[in-house]
């Protein structure tokens, strides 16, 4: 590095390889103005420009997640981090820019909600988008939505379970796929049919008494699928677009990918933690630290859902970062009903996806960043200015040394809790520098610009058609 990486004015990034969702070689990386200028032939000339020595590094796009609940409250909980706090752990994990929701609390309008979260999101490193969330139809929803829309705000989270909080009807999802669908944008739902979830709750409790060991047979597999099954029923009746968040199963993403065959633009997000553990971590000693919704699935569960990394059925992957701790994790053990559900994982998102099944099991790297950056920029109406580093995008890199073996431990993470459900874990591959519209931010493991620059992303129209140009052929 011929100068210190934080100072202004046009920076190149030299010697490194490339990595875009559609191309991967040698090349070097101008920025001017907190853009990506042109993409040079290595050693070409950059004029005044500053150079970052990447020799023997990956230079890819720095990460979008699209799942992120930031002081997300719910029931009793409200889980720890801000914008600040979530947005410096995602940094230092490689990702760039986040997805919060806007989830009305009880009595609160979408709209309200969604203002409140938007306001803060200047708190952040980096940028930040918004979904959403509709719970109840009424008859000033429409409107709300399409203000919502104007706003740059154009994906709206539903849930299918959760009775007497965020469910929402039947009825109400479909008035909400159809607006939306006018207004370019496409709801994205938590799929659990919450019949089966409740019945199967009364049969795994003793008592008041439902133990975190329980968590997985308290919410089957067969909910998921059956849920994902009269959802797709809904959007196809509508011709609407729908994304399916946190899918946990081969079933439930075959279904997606069956339905977007048939021409219905139907997308599947997996989570890392639904790729990488499961429910042996139930019979552990602290089951608590891994309870989520959907729960852990069985070890060959998780090697067929990983499977769908390769054939392109899975369209994106989020982390679901929800930021609670162990205190608040233990207060309601013995109940899970009562238990915040959720982990924590901006941060961790990226190199256990990279270490698993970059390093371990051969993704091309281009399906890495068409998985964790170039989609989710897309499903939320933020491509090409994020998830991509073609000249005029967003100069949100991250530089990664592809060899580095390290292993994951709280203490040396940034979130906002005590533990991780990856602790331990050895991991190959880390962000080593990680530039936000053209600064570096992060650089040889410290923070070296802390400055709360983040904004608020308006999204345009969710961009189906190069979805479906991506998605076709998978890897």
């Amino acid at each position: 590095m011929t100068d210190h990486p934080t100072r202004g004015g046009d920076l190149v990034i030299r010697g490194g390889t490339m990595v875009d969702s559609g191309w991967q070689g040698p090349a070097d990386v101008w920025i001017a103005d907190g853009l990506v200028k042109a993409l040079l032939s290595p050693g070409e000339p950059a004029p005044g420009a500053r150079e970052l020595d990447a020799r023997g590094k990956l230079v890819m796009p720095g990460g979008v997640d699209p799942h992120c609940h930031v002081g997300f409250t719910s029931g009793e909980f409200s889980s720890l981090d801000d914008y600040r706090q979530c947005t410096t752990a995602a940094i230092f994990g490689g990702t760039t820019t986040i997805v919060d929701f806007a989830i009305p609390r009880p009595g609160q309008e979408p709209i309200e909600a969604a203002d409140l979260q938007r306001a803060i999101a200047s708190q952040g490193l980096c940028d930040s988008a918004l979904h959403g969330c509709v719970v109840q139809w009424n008859d000033t929803t429409a409107d709300q939505l399409r203000c919502m829309a104007a706003a740059g705000i154009r994906t709206v989270k539903m849930f299918t379970t959760y009775r007497g909080e965020t469910m929402a009807d039947e009825d109400t999802i479909l008035a909400t796929m159809a607006t939306l669908r006018e207004l370019g944008g496409m709801v994205v739902i938590h799929c659990e049919s919450n019949a089966i979830v409740e019945d199967a709750q009364r049969q795994c409790a003793d008592g008041d008494k439902l133990p975190a060991s329980e968590m997985a047979a308290s919410r089957p597999a067969l909910a998921e699928t059956a849920a994902v099954a009269a959802v797709l029923a809904i959007a196809e009746s509508q011709g609407a677009p729908v994304y399916f968040v946190h899918q946990s199963t081969a079933a439930a993403v075959e279904l997606v990918a069956d339905a977007r065959r048939r021409g219905l633009p139907a997308f599947t997000e997996s989570v890392a933690h639904h790729l990488t553990l499961d429910d042996a971590n139930y019979a552990a000693a602290e089951p608590e630290r891994f309870v989520c919704c959907p729960p852990l699935r069985a070890r060959a569960e998780v090697e067929a859902l990983g499977r769908h990394l390769f054939t392109g059925a899975i369209t994106t992957i989020g982390s679901d970062h929800c930021c609670y701790d162990l205190t608040q994790k233990r207060s309601h053990r013995h109940d899970v009903r009562q238990m915040p559900n959720g982990l924590p994982g901006v941060e961790t998102r990226l190199p256990v996806i990279f270490s698993r099944f970059v390093v371990e099991q051969g993704l091309p790297l281009t399906a890495f960043v068409a998985l964790t950056a170039a989609n989710p920029a897309r499903t939320n109406g933020l491509y090409p200015r994020k998830g991509c580093l073609m000249p005029g995008s967003d100069a949100d890199i991250a530089i990664w040394d592809p060899s580095i073996r390290w292993s994951l431990h709280n203490e040396n993470l940034h979130m906002a809790t005590d533990y991780t459900p990856y602790e331990g874990l050895q991991v190959t591959g880390r962000p080593v520098t990680v530039l936000v519209g053209g600064r570096v931010v992060v650089h040889d493991g410290e923070l070296v610009d802390d400055r709360a620059l983040g904004r608020h992303l308006p999204a345009d129209p969710v961009d189906l058609a190069g979805l479906s140009r991506q998605l076709v052929g998978g890897c």
